[in-house]
């Protein structure tokens, strides 16, 4: 992991902790898979281009036994400075799962841009769309994690100055988007992303846009998206509706290119609402989406520790008040993940958009799809940081989800 050589100060945080380690492992699946297994991991999609553009950052993370009240001085138990942001975390991410990773953001060229450069680099992501300033400061966020709760409390301060759309010239643009298989959006830096993205859909390149809140620039990003992955909160407050599947129905009929939805809900795991194709609209009867819900919810297999899902057929699917979208319901779980093993979930959301971009460029149909995203972000789960506990596609954890 890289050193930053600089440091802004952090007022509440002691440098002097213990360092957990970069890495942890299930001790479950060690033994459960053997060497031939591993090497028997299918190879990620051949050439596969990601292209990210949105945020980077540097973290500063720094975990206390509880969180702070207004006025306290407390220690923290471990300190570490590494690479964040979303765009950056997910494709850092999708890059260890064997796709071609490039980024499009804004850093500047000072200890932290140089450290985040490199450390990009050292995952494999390409940074030679960059725009890097001659002055200004790097974007970089103070994360508390609360190891009582196992919460975590970002402070971001943005970059300075801001990307601007003439920053990336036309010619980089578009060798950035030369062979691409997908475009990824976390909706900062929008008017460059918009810019891009009206030139993939030209291109017909797939657009995946992530939604974790409102942002300036949303709405018109999300007219290009084929794909969707939201926040818990997200979908209730873009659309208005009170119910979360209702609220999936209402993102669907409003976005007639969207092909489906995913909600992440925590340890609840995932809602996912997928769109017919036109082939497999038919006549039948409507089905009201929250009673398919409690239905799935009756369906899915409690007792497994490991991320599964279970869907419906393809139906008219009812939202009250809304309307009726033709598709499937898909209700997936999230790892069960032991308390003593359960670290930070710092980055988790980026963890899974990573691995929903690579099953997109894999082709992998939704019910492998989710639990292959959900492990992924469990792993991530595993250790401090965004990045620390990101696996690798061999990793013997995620064998069992690629077959």
């Amino acid at each position: 992991m890289l050193c930053f050589t600089h440091v802004p100060p952090l007022p509440l945080f002691s440098t002097s902790g213990i360092y957990l380690p970069a890495s942890r492992r299930f001790t479950s699946f060690r033994t459960r898979m053997s060497s031939s297994s591993v090497d028997s991991v299918p190879p990620p999609p051949d050439n596969a281009i990601v292209l990210g553009c949105g945020g980077i950052a540097v973290d500063f993370l720094a975990t206390v036994d509880s969180y702070p009240q207004p006025d306290d001085k407390i220690r923290s138990t471990s300190l570490k400075v590494q690479g964040g942001g979303n765009a950056a975390n997910a494709l850092t991410c999708a890059a260890r799962l064997g796709l071609n990773s490039r980024l499009i953001s804004k850093v500047a060229n000072d200890s932290q841009g140089k450290g985040m450069l490199e450390e990009l680099e050292a995952d494999g992501v390409d940074t030679s769309f960059l725009v890097v300033s001659k002055e200004g400061n790097s974007p970089f966020t103070y994360i508390i994690v609360d190891n009582q709760t196992k919460t975590r409390t970002c402070i971001h301060t943005p970059g300075d100055p801001p990307m601007l759309p003439t920053e990336l010239s036309q010619s980089s643009m578009f060798s950035a988007l030369d062979r691409a298989s997908i475009v990824y959006f976390d909706v900062r830096l929008h008017e460059t992303a918009l810019v891009i993205a009206k030139e993939a859909s030209h291109k017909k390149i797939p657009i995946l846009v992530d939604t974790e809140k409102k942002r300036d620039g949303l709405d018109e990003l999300l007219q290009f998206a084929d794909y969707v992955v939201c926040s818990a909160k997200f979908p209730q407050t873009w659309t208005e509706v009170s119910s979360t599947p209702g609220a999936l129905a209402s993102m669907l009929l409003r976005l007639p290119k969207l092909k489906f939805v995913i909600v992440t809900l925590g340890e609840e795991g995932c809602l996912m609402v997928q769109r017919a194709s036109t082939a497999e609209v038919f006549e039948s009867q409507e089905i009201d989406i929250e009673s398919l819900l409690e239905t799935l919810k009756h369906r899915k297999d409690s007792t497994t520790t490991f991320p599964t899902c279970v869907s419906s057929e393809t139906t008219k699917l009812k939202a009250n008040g809304v309307g009726t979208v033709t598709g499937r319901l898909f209700l997936g779980t999230a790892e069960k993940i032991p308390p003593d093993e359960l670290v930070d979930t710092t980055g988790a959301g980026d963890a899974f958009i990573g691995a929903v971009l690579y099953a997109i460029c894999a082709g992998m149909p939704p019910e492998k799809m989710l639990p292959f995203a959900a492990q992924v972000a469990g792993c991530s789960c595993r250790a401090l940081g965004a990045r620390t506990g990101l696996p690798h596609l061999t990793d013997p954890r995620l064998v069992p989800f690629l077959g």
